[in-house]
């Protein structure tokens, strides 16, 4: 896991309005206007907002004529999601497995395994 980059990306969405504004693309692409529909602020503080946003990869910025519109960028969530499901996991994932001991366990299986084995033969 991106540790930098994880925590850049909950930075992000720490501010409530940005999260809103990730729900709101959670239904397709939405052109600006349309997203400040939902806020009682003005588009230089919308482009604020996408500009954190699009730096932590979370949305992307499509220029067309004179609007720009706006989707999430769904490879990043994907990996939003499944590094969060890392981070709280306390399987072979969790930090707190050494290299040393993940052998260790191995072995044990690999003996287990074994035994189980052998009952089985006999």
């Amino acid at each position: 896991m991106d540790y930098t980059n994880y925590a850049k990306v909950m930075k992000a969405m720490s501010e409530p309005k940005r999260v809103k504004i990730l729900d709101l693309l959670s239904c397709g692409t939405l052109c600006a206007c349309d997203v400040l529909n939902h806020f009682d602020f003005t588009q230089p503080t919308l482009s604020h907002h996408i500009k954190v946003l699009v730096e932590a990869e979370l949305v992307t910025a499509e220029r067309k004529g004179t609007w720009h519109y706006y989707s999430i960028k769904k490879d990043s969530v994907e990996q939003l999601l499944s590094d969060t499901k890392i981070l709280f996991s306390s399987d072979k994932h969790c930090i707190c497995v050494t290299e040393e001991n993940q052998k260790k366990d191995n072995q044990h299986i690999e003996l287990l395994e074994e035994n189980d084995e052998k009952e089985y033969i006999k």
